[in-house]
């Protein structure tokens, strides 16, 4: 198991419509070979920032069957639109403890 875990920095005002589309963006991810689970969180100090995790089978599923498909291109098209800054994302390998 992988996890995602990516940093999201959304324009200030458009938070609702950022979560509106991510509902949406969730049922195209969903369809990712290798996909298990998503949750994204919103920030309380800073609520324009959302902490979003996917787990993954593998990391090239993500990577490569995600990333490098039309099902990201239209994740992209969905969500991207919202971004103030491009996403921090970094990848973890199975839990410790």
């Amino acid at each position: 198991m992988i996890l995602e875990r990516a940093l999201l920095v959304i324009r200030p005002g458009s938070e609702q419509e950022f979560e509106e589309a991510m509902e949406r963006a969730r049922e195209v991810l969903a369809q990712a070979t290798g996909f298990q689970s998503f949750r994204l969180q919103r920030g309380i100090e800073q609520p324009s920032t959302y902490l979003l995790l996917i787990e993954w089978e593998r990391l090239e599923d993500h990577m490569q069957g995600f990333r490098e498909s039309e099902l990201f291109v239209r994740w992209r098209e969905l969500i991207g639109p919202y971004f103030a800054d491009a996403p921090e994302v970094q990848h973890y390998g199975a839990p410790i403890l």
